[in-house]
């Protein structure tokens, strides 16, 4: 049993507080992303944690766009919200790895290695990945099917059981 206190997430960032006006709600979007990964970058294990800027998507740095759009065809993603809303949550994820309620795990995507941060009270996940000196910050998004939760969690248990064998 942890001593550590429960893990108490940021507070969204809803349109519905911005009067629903999604372009006010937009900048202030991005201005989190901005103050929190280009103005004030988090340190993972020691070492900062960079956005990816290009290419850029319609004017934004790739990572945000990334963030906080959805769909498959990278040039053709969508705004969500909901992605939107839990802008606070990668920094924060970051910052509280060594926290027992972030499970942290690696996987294989292609040629790099992958570090995945999931809470799973949140159904949040925050994927990095290491480079020389520096992490880059690939993706965050809402894990929204219960299928996906049990992959991700049987994944991670697998590592865990890997990493103790």
């Amino acid at each position: 049993m942890s001593s550590l206190p429960l893990l108490v997430f940021p507070d969204l960032l809803l349109l519905e507080d911005f009067k629903g006006n999604f372009q006010i709600f937009f900048n202030s979007v991005y201005a989190v992303f901005e103050n929190d990964f280009i103005k004030n970058q988090p340190k993972y294990q020691g070492q900062k944690v960079a956005v990816r800027r290009y290419p850029e998507m319609d004017g934004l740095h790739r990572t945000f766009y990334h963030i906080t759009h959805e769909g498959e065809d990278e040039a053709n993603r969508q705004p969500d919200i909901r992605r939107m809303e839990r802008i606070p949550y990668p920094k924060f994820m970051i910052q509280q790895n060594l926290h027992p309620e972030i499970l942290i795990w690696k996987n294989r995507r292609g040629k790099d290695e992958r570090i995945l941060l999931f809470n799973e009270s949140e159904n949040y996940i925050v994927v990095l990945t290491e480079r020389k000196g520096f992490y880059l910050f690939i993706t965050a998004y809402v894990v929204d099917t219960a299928h996906r939760k049990r992959s991700l969690l049987k994944e991670y248990e697998a590592y865990k059981k890997a990493k103790t064998a």
